[in-house]
This record gives structure tokens, sequence and C-alpha cells, in this order.
């Protein structure tokens, strides 16, 4: 086979071309130690660095996420830590406010204190984050969670929704905690009431406070399958207890219905766990037995209240003025638990739905104003005549089933209760016991929720710290991986580098020496 000049020529210069691009290749390779630059380095190792990178972002994401998650969970956890210390001092406060040796001066200043203390704890469960953001709103970051409304309760304003970040492959966790959830959910176990029957006027010589609830499950199985009950006094000593059905259930209230009138604070009921103080207060003359005999109480839980708001976008201003059970059967099975909306579809007609109201929210009920009057799932609201009510109206409709309550409303209440004037009344005094009693438990169910809360948080911390060890790993064995794939052995490239350039020279040689072959010198 013959070979032209031409193709000997193109042939030496594509092979020394060749060893040059892989000596300068390779010198890179060998500044760098990057085996890997593009993906005609390696296709399959350039797409699984990609994969790797990808990996290597998330992996930052998560660390990011983590970060700010614990930083949340620490300030939630600060804050109530200060909040349980409010909560003993008030505490503190009202087994202190519990003796009899006090005046009335001595329990205002009481009172003054839980006045500053209370309006530390509305700054606390109104606390914000670096970013300003409220603490305990859930994702109504920007609206302050508590409230005080004009008759001196406290209402929330937030929702009930944790704000979740990826911090694992198939892990979110919340990085916050719902003022809901910590200090709407403390058990009230003032759940009960006592309503005097007989006599139609009370003369004041037979107490009986308000439940205490003692033992929820009990409450719960018993005492709210058989209510009302009627408690009558036998005997300045004896009582009875009836359930709504008539039934004589006496035998299982503490010692079998009797007491002991001159128990000091008076004589503590236990009944299907609800406990009750009941005084017996005789006047001069009375004939004990005959002066209480025939007294009677019913007792049950707390009828649920009712609350009503306009929406402030309302093309009137027309409000509801009460709200009132009036078919409890209707309402029980009826009325939707977490609270309704009441939306006017003209100036007459409504409808009435289950918060949140959405576009695909479906009416539970309807009808029409009869008057100034709307019934619906058992439940008369009554509304101002003037201004009428206009199509677009909406109000939102909140029950309080008193089965919990917000420990700002506690502390309101045992303020209130330290400010009346007791010095000299005896059924005063008694009630402010009652009270105490009342302040004393809700106190403790509400540290109890916070208890919880915190439990809650240092659980997630602990399982963030052991997503951030596994994530530390996957990051380590990460970089470990595109390192093998990516970067080059140095003796290798050494070695490889010393090679080349030795076929470079040699093409180098070859090429010079042949070029000056010719048929010429062999003449």
């Amino acid at each position: 086979m013959r070979i032209s000049t031409a193709q000997f020529y193109q042939s030496s210069a594509a092979n020394y071309q060749r060893n040059y691009s892989n000596v300068v290749k390779t010198n890179e390779e060998a500044s760098s130690f990057v085996r890997v630059n593009t993906a005609a380095d390696d296709p399959v190792g350039a797409a699984r660095l990609l994969q790797l990178g990808n990996q290597a972002d998330m992996l930052a994401q998560y660390k990011t996420n983590a970060t700010n998650i614990t930083n949340s969970l620490n300030q939630a956890e600060t804050t109530l830590d200060s909040i349980n210390t409010i909560l003993t001092r008030v505490n503190e406060l009202a087994l202190e406010s519990g003796n009899a040796g006090y005046t009335d001066t001595e329990r205002k200043a009481k009172a003054a204190e839980l006045g500053q203390l209370e309006d530390q704890l509305l700054s606390l469960m109104n606390s914000r984050d670096e970013n300003g953001q409220y603490l305990f709103a859930g994702s109504k970051t920007d609206t302050a969670p508590f409230v005080r409304n004009a008759d001196g309760t406290y209402s929330y304003q937030g929702d009930q929704t944790q704000l979740e970040l990826q911090v694992g492959d198939m892990l979110k966790m919340a990085g916050n905690s719902t003022g809901f959830s910590v200090f709407q959910q403390a058990l009230n176990t003032s759940r009960t009431e006592t309503t005097l029957a007989t006599p139609a006027v009370d003369d004041g010589r037979v107490k009986l406070s308000n439940g205490q609830v003692s033992g929820s499950v009990t409450y719960n199985d018993r005492f709210r399958s058989g209510q009302p009950y009627t408690i009558t006094m036998l005997s300045s000593t004896q009582f009875s207890i009836t359930d709504s059905l008539g039934n004589d259930v006496t035998a299982e209230a503490t010692q079998g219905g009797t007491f002991d009138p001159n128990t000091a604070g008076g004589s503590v009921v236990s009944f299907r766990g609800v406990d009750l103080r009941l005084n017996i207060n005789l006047q001069d003359g009375d004939v004990p037995d005959t002066a209480v005999a025939g007294h009677s109480f019913t007792l049950q839980s707390k009828p649920d209240t009712i609350n009503t708001t306009r929406s402030p976008g309302n093309p009137s201003s027309a409000q509801v003025t009460s709200a009132s059970i009036t078919d409890p059967a209707k309402y029980q099975a009826m009325f939707p638990n977490g609270g309704a909306v009441i939306k006017f579809t003209s100036a007459t007609d409504f409808e009435l739905y289950a918060q949140p109201l959405t576009a695909d929210s479906r009416p539970v009920a309807s009808g029409t104003m009869a008057g100034n009057v709307a019934s619906a799932a058992g439940v008369d609201f009554t509304f101002s005549t003037t201004p009428p009510q206009q199509s677009g109206d909406q109000y939102m409709v909140t029950v309080d089933n008193h089965q919990t309550q917000n420990v700002l409303d506690t502390v309101a209440q045992l303020r209130t209760a330290l400010s009346k004037p007791i010095e000299g009344d005896a059924a005063a005094y008694q009630q402010l016991r009652a009270d105490l009693d009342s302040a004393i438990a809700n106190i403790q169910s509400g540290q109890d929720s916070l208890s919880t809360a915190v439990t809650d948080i240092g659980a997630r911390g602990k399982a963030l710290e052991i997503q951030q060890a596994t994530n530390e790993s996957l990051t380590i064995a990460n970089t470990t991986t595109q390192s093998s794939i990516r970067d080059s052995d140095p003796a290798e490239v050494v070695i490889r580098l010393t090679q080349q350039k030795a076929m470079l020279e040699a093409s180098q040689t070859a090429f010079a020496r042949i070029s000056q072959l010719s048929l010429f010198n062999a003449l």
C-alpha cells in the first residue's frame, strides 16, 4: 500500500495533535486533580455527580430548615417556661388569698399583682420571633393570637395549623406550637354548675358551690349520663341526690349523703367525679334541721354558650344581640362542633355553614327570618332591627362548651374574685373559697397543658437531633462519593502525564526524522 506525502503529513499532524491534547488535558488535571469537568469526560460519572449534587443541595436545605426549627422550638420552650413561672406565682397568690385573716385591702393588693401578672401572660402568649412573627398564632403569623374582649374575657385569633418544614427525605417537622393546643385546651375543672331551686328566694342558709371536676373519666362515664341532678337537703346533716329519671343515687356521694355542718370552710361533697363545697349558715333562733330541710339545688354541666360576631366586611352594620339554644336535641344533632357561619343570601333568607366557609361548603341549615330572629339547627339568633341585614352579610358563631378554659380567663376570674369586698359576709367568703378552689384547679390544669406542650417540644427536638445526625452522615457519604467520581488519583495522574509527555516527544522526533526522508536523498 502506498502512502502519499499528504497522507503522511496529515497522519503525523493528527497523531501529534492528539498527543499534545492529551498532555494539555492531563496537565490541567494535575493542576486541579479534578477528573470530571464536563459530561464528555465521563458521561456516567457526570450523571451520577448531578444526582449527588441535587442530594447535597437538599441536605443543605434540610440543615437550614433544621436550624430554623431548632431556633423556633428553643424560643417557644423559653417562653413557655416563663409562662409557667408566672402561673406558679398566680397559684401562690390563690393559696395565700384563702387565709381567713386577710382583709379586703390585702386581697385587693393580691388582685393588683394578679393584674400585672395577667398583662405579662398576655404579652408572653403574644410573643414574636426574630422576624416579628407571632409564635403561637398557627399560620396567622401576622395576627396577635390572643386579644382581650370588652367584657374582660380573652379570645384566640389564630388557627390550629402547624407550620412544617422538610428536615429529611421522609420527615417533616413542625417548628411551632399553636396557642389553641397549648393554652385553649387546658381542661376546665369548673364545668358544672349548681342552681338553687328551692326556696325561690335565696335565704342564705345553705350554700352549695359549683362543682369541680376531680375525675374526668368518672365525670364523662357516669355524671353526664344522669344529669341534671337534684340535691335535696333532708336535715342539717343529710342530703339526697336523684338523677334526671328520679333514681336515688345518694349512695354514690361522700359518706352516703351525710356531712358535718361544723366543718371549717364547709364540707366537701364528692359525687361521680365532681367535688362540691357545702356550707350551712344558720341564723339566730334557727332550729338547724327545720331551717335547712327542704332546700334543693339542680346540679348539671354548664350549658354551651354561643357567641356571635359580625364580619367587618358586611354590607350592613346589623348585629346579633343574643343567641340561645331553643331545641337541645336538634342543636346536639345538627349544630357544627367547630363553630359556624351565618350567611345571608337576601335581606331575610340565610344559610348556616360549618367553619371554615369555603367555595365548596354546603349549608348545614337554611331558613327565613321571622321578624328579627333567625332559627337554625336548634338555635335562635336575634338581630338588631336597624339597620336591616343585607345579602352577603356574614356572622361568625363560636360555641363555648366549657370543657376547656384559657389560663388568661382563669387569672382574670381570680383577679375579679379577689377584688370583691367580703368582710363580715359569710356567704361572700364562702363564694370566694369556691372561686379559689376553681382557680387553683384550673391553674394546675393550665400548667399540665404547658407541661404537655414542653414535652412535645422536647420530643420534636430529640427527633430533630437524630435526623440531623442522619443528615450529617449522608452529607459526609455524599461528599466522599462525589470525590471518588470527580477527583483524580494524584500518583496516577503524574505517571500518566509522564507517559504522555514521552509519547509527545517521540511523535515529534519521529515526525522530524521521517519528514527529512526524500527520494532525492537516495540518488
